[in-house]
Formats: C-alpha cells, sequence, structure tokens
C-alpha cells in the first residue's frame, strides 16, 4: 500500500477536469461504475472513485492498477498452457484518479520461457511499470506442503475510522482470521473484491490476487500509522498456480530493520491452498521527518 505523499464479481491523466469527474464530481460513467475502472478506447481507462487511496482522495491505492496492468500482460499474445509466474511492478509516482493509459508488449518471445513489460501512463507520463515471465505450465504432480488457509470468518472488518472514506477501502470486503486494524504484527485476512476490475468484466483469478497483493504492509502494519510512513515503491509477486474463485487469503508480515529498510512478505491462498507470494521492500520514515 504506497502512500502517496511519499511518492505513490462483476490508463495517463488528460486534465483538471477527468481528475475532478473521477474524483466523484460530475462524470456518471465514472460515479456509478461497479468497477475500478471504466474502459474507454485506445488502452485507455477511466479511473472511477473505487480506486482512490487511504492518503490522498486524488491518488489510487496501487492494487487497481497493478490489476490493470496485470490485465493487459494476460492479453498480451496470450497462449494456452501458459502462465505468468513472476510480476515486478516499480511505482514510479503518485498513480492519479484520472485517464490512464495501458500497453503491454513481449520484450522476450519464446516457446516456454517469455519475458513481458507493460506501462501505465498519465497525462502522458510514465506512472506504473511492470515485468513479467510468463512460462510453460507443467504437467508434473504436486509437490506441496500442507497449505490450507485457515477458515473465513463469517465477519467483515471496517477500515478504522480515518481509513474508512476512501473507495478502494469500501470496494475489498476484508475478514481477519488473525490480527486485525489496529493491531500490531502479522495479520491473516480473507479479501473479496466487491467491484470488477474492468466494468464489464468478471475478474480473473490473477487480477484478483494482484487487486489485493499491494495491501501486504497495510494489513501488517507494525508502527504506528498515525506516527510512521512505511511506503513500497515496488510490489513483485510470484505464483505458483491460477487461483480460482472470488476470495483471495492474504498472510502477511511486515519486518523491519534498525538503520535499514523493511520488507513486507505476504502468502496469497485461496480456499485450495496457496497460490502465490508477494514482497513489498518498503520506506521507513517519521511523519513530517
Amino acid at each position: 500500500m504506497t502512500d502517496p505523499r511519499g511518492g505513490s464479481d462483476p490508463a495517463g491523466a488528460s486534465g483538471g477536469s477527468d481528475l475532478a469527474a473521477a474524483s466523484g464530481g460530475s462524470d456518471p460513467a465514472a460515479a456509478s461504475a461497479r468497477a475500478f475502472f471504466v474502459p474507454l478506447a485506445g488502452g485507455r481507462f477511466l479511473a472511477t472513485p473505487h480506486t482512490r487511496g487511504p492518503w490522498d482522495p486524488a491518488h489510487q491505492h496501487a492494487g487497481p492498477p497493478a490489476a490493470l496492468l496485470g490485465r493487459a500482460l494476460e492479453r498480451c499474445e496470450p497462449r494456452e498452457g501458459t502462465l505468468l509466474a513472476r510480476l515486478t511492478f516499480e511505482i514510479l509516482r503518485p498513480v492519479p484518479v484520472a485517464e490512464v493509459e495501458v500497453s503491454a508488449r513481449a520484450v522476450r518471445p519464446g516457446r516456454s520461457v517469455e519475458l513481458l513489460e507493460g506501462g501505465l501512463l498519465a497525462g502522458g507520463e510514465p506512472v506504473m511499470t511492470v515485468r513479467a515471465w510468463r512460462v510453460k505450465a507443467t504437467d508434473a504432480p504436486d509437490r506441496r506442503i500442507s497449505d490450507r488457509p485457515p477458515d473465513r470468518p463469517a465477519d467483515a472488518a471496517a477500515p478504522p475510522s480515518g481509513l474508512r472514506d476512501f473507495g478502494y477501502g469500501d470496494a475489498v470486503e476484508l475478514r481477519f482470521a488473525a490480527g486485525g486494524w489496529g493491531v500490531p504484527g502479522p495479520a491473516t485476512v480473507w479479501t473479496r473484491l466487491r467491484v470488477a476490475v474492468v466494468e464489464g468484466e468478471s475478474p480473473t483469478g490473477l487480477q484478483r490476487v494482484l487487486a489485493v497483493a499491494d495491501s501486504g504492509n497495510g494489513v501488517s502494519a507494525v508502527l504506528s500509522w498515525d506516527e510512521w510512513l512505511f511506503i513500497n515503491r515496488e510490489l513483485t509477486v510470484h505464483v505458483l498456480r491460477e487461483p480460482r474463485g472470488e476470495w483471495i487469503c492474504l498472510d502477511a508480515e511486515t519486518t523491519i530493520a534498525s538503520g535499514g529498510a523493511g520488507l513486507a512478505s505476504s502468502v496469497l491462498s485461496d480456499d485450495g491452498g496457496v497460490v502465490a507470494r508477494g514482497a513489498q521492500s518498503l520506506l521507513v520514515s517519521r511523519r513530517g521527518g
């Protein structure tokens, strides 16, 4: 979960009016959509208020644009029997709640292993990039340890009062199986998207994972939100298999080394077990410091 002040079922900013509209102004398409993005033309998308992050209503949480870039990679010269096995996102600057433009291409084609890359532009400037390895799916038998996630609680958890009015927080249902908002330390939380990634489309399993993987450092915070910033400018997700179903469990832990940096590590599962592992390097600093 990036802090823009630090830099970042069911694509670049073109001007101030688009930003105002997407932030809940007069554009009915953005304001009423049950999705993070409304498709336009030519690889462009209008971000809706559901993408708003917790720090600034003009900036997106990194989850929705990561999912949008993942969608672009899935559609880049797709081939049956392959898997996007590793995706690394670089968050170059805050992503505005506005019109964005998405592109993807293969930079190293191959029959068994391919390197893909994608980019997100806002106002003609790059704001987020992704590089991903696509590999041929294995026909080997399972060799996995027991990895069943904990049972899913019956009740959803609302964010703390200071974080309740951001769109992303309302667009993703959270059910904590361990830890919780305001409870420092590791956390295990079941997540479900209440809106689509792109209007009119059902999210793929990968899109569901990418939409929540950037939240690991937020749900497993070990320092006070009021006193500290713990900002990630990158996200790497290693995918074991295609996720199934609409629920994704995020088991996250944050570690901070005094005089060093921070690292948030996450295990992501569906009802059948582990599907991916994520990591975020963190810039840790005092607020106003």
